[in-house]
């Protein structure tokens, strides 16, 4: 008998298209309880500013920017942990949420600045809830660990395999379908 509960990564290089992937995945599902939050990149005049985050709620916000001080930096990006975390780490909360799905997009550094949502993660990876996330291909800490885990599925993403893994993590999140 299947498991009703699959933690399903994605890897791979910047540009592969990860990000895409998860929200095929998420629109074909036709799952009502979905929960998570995807990334964009914040460009202008053809050049990369910063990232923000978008909650599957609709809800927008910068996860990271030139612009913002503060010690927590990836590069040349300032993270805004504290907005992060009072708007995107709360719909994470296992405890909290009827969601049977929890969208991550990415388990990342810029992301595991956040201690709150270091432990949503561990939390949710521990829990009886499907996740699927993206992580970034290099990585110590809870980068690391979510690979590790017991009974993870890791996807190693290319564009040359995105259709096929699309339909893969379809089938293993099947029993997700119509779920309401």
């Amino acid at each position: 008998m299947k498991s009703k509960a699959a933690k399903i990564l994605l890897t791979g290089l910047p540009g592969c298209g990860k990000t895409t992937t998860v929200m095929k995945i998420v629109e074909t599902l036709d799952c009502e309880k979905v929960a998570g939050f995807y990334t964009q990149e914040i460009r202008k005049e053809n050049k990369r500013k910063g990232f923000r985050w978008a909650r599957l709620d609709g809800a927008t916000g910068t996860l990271a920017h030139i612009g913002i001080r503060g010690s927590a930096k990836v590069g040349k990006y300032g993270v805004n942990v504290a907005s992060f975390e009072r708007q995107v780490v709360p719909i994470l909360d296992v405890e909290q949420s009827d969601a049977e799905l929890f969208v991550i997009d990415e388990i990342g550094k810029m992301e595991c600045f956040s201690e709150k949502f270091v432990g949503a993660v561990r939390r949710l990876f521990a829990s009886e809830k499907s996740v699927l996330a993206t992580v970034a291909q290099k990585g110590s800490g809870l980068i690391r660990e979510v690979k590790d885990y017991p009974g993870v599925r890791l996807f190693n993403l290319t564009s040359q395999n995105r259709d096929k893994t699309v339909e893969e993590i379809l089938q293993i999140l099947s029993f997700l379908k119509g779920a309401s």
